[in-house]
This record gives C-alpha cells, structure tokens and sequence, in this order.
C-alpha cells in the first residue's frame, strides 16, 4: 500500500491508502468529543474535536489521535513528522539489534571414519557457536536402508563429539534420509 506525506503550513497530510497502523491526524479524526493531552504531555481534559483542533493550531502543531479505540478517543497535540521520523528510528534500530538465525546442514554417510566425523564435528561445531541450528543428515543407499541403526549410531557418535549442543529435533527416517537437528546451549 503507498501513501504519500504532504507539508502544507506545518500540517502534515497523507494522500493515497494509509497502513494499518497508521495513526489519524487532524482532519481524519471524525469523533465528537476527544480526550486532549497537551504538547508537554499533561492532560487537558475532554473537549470537542473542534477545540482540540483549535489548540493544536495555537501551538502550530498536528493533532494526533494516539489511541482510537479508548472512548472517548485520546488525542496529543505534536508534531506529527518527527514523531514518525523517531518510530522509523526505533524500528530501524530494531531491526539491526535482531539475530537471524540460520538452519546449517552436515551431510554425514552411514560408513563415515572416524576422522571424517571429527572434522565435520569441529566445523558443525563454529556454527553452533556462531548462534546457528545445524541440520544433520544421513542418506541411505542401496542396501544401507536395511541398516538404518549403524546411521543412529554415527549420529549419536557425532553428538558426543560436540560441546553445549542440545537435540532440538532427535534422529528420525523420513524415506531414505535420517534428520536430526541440533541447536546451541544458551
């Protein structure tokens, strides 16, 4: 959905489909009576729409209706453009403080060394260190099918290798391939 911001005498107004969340701002406002707090954030009481409005152009500002279900509705007298302009801060600054966590998968075979185990232990290990959940996987082949335990026992093998691990999904078959998926300790 677009909608476009306009800068008219210190007024903000929006053109086109508003967002959900968006909140409604002097003119879009359509209740009767309001329940005005002031720009310092003091309660003035409840007042009709038309003395809000009245108030918020005195002090050359937008009147935003900051909570709409409430009744009567609650309205603030602000400035409407900086306003918005901290939220996108804050949800910016959200943003980037959040950790993606990945889901990282180890190939393993049913007749791997003991070698071969240790290394891929070592390297399943720096992801799980790195805050990352690791698929382990065992594809069976052929006649291996028919001994899905020496696959069980690989895998068990493989978790006593590593260090501050937690089964999050224990080993199970599904077709041809056994999964098991680990996590790290926190």
């Amino acid at each position: 959905m677009l909608f476009c911001l306009y800068y008219t005498k210190g007024r903000v107004r929006r053109e086109g489909t508003a967002i959900a969340n968006e909140l409604l701002i002097n003119s879009e406002i359509r209740a009767k009576e309001v329940r005005l707090i002031g720009q310092d954030g003091k309660q003035i009481g409840i007042v009709s729409l038309e003395e809000a409005m009245r108030h918020a152009e005195e002090a050359d500002l937008d009147l935003v209706n900051i909570s709409p279900k409430a009744e009567p509705p609650v309205c603030r007298i602000m400035d409407y453009g900086k306003y918005r302009f901290e939220q996108e801060k804050k949800l910016k600054e959200q943003k980037k403080n959040q950790k993606t966590i990945e889901l990282k998968e180890m190939r393993l075979s049913a007749t791997i060394d003991d070698h071969d185990l240790e290394t891929k232990a070592k390297n399943v290990q720096k992801f799980l260190n790195g805050g990352d959940k690791v698929k382990i996987s065992i594809r069976f082949r052929g006649r291996q099918l028919a001994h899905t335990e020496t696959g069980l026992n690989v895998m068990n093998r493989f978790v006593e290798l590593l260090d501050n691990v937690v089964v999050e999904k224990s080993a199970n078959m599904e077709g041809r391939n056994m999964f098991m998926v680990l996590a790290p300790k926190n």
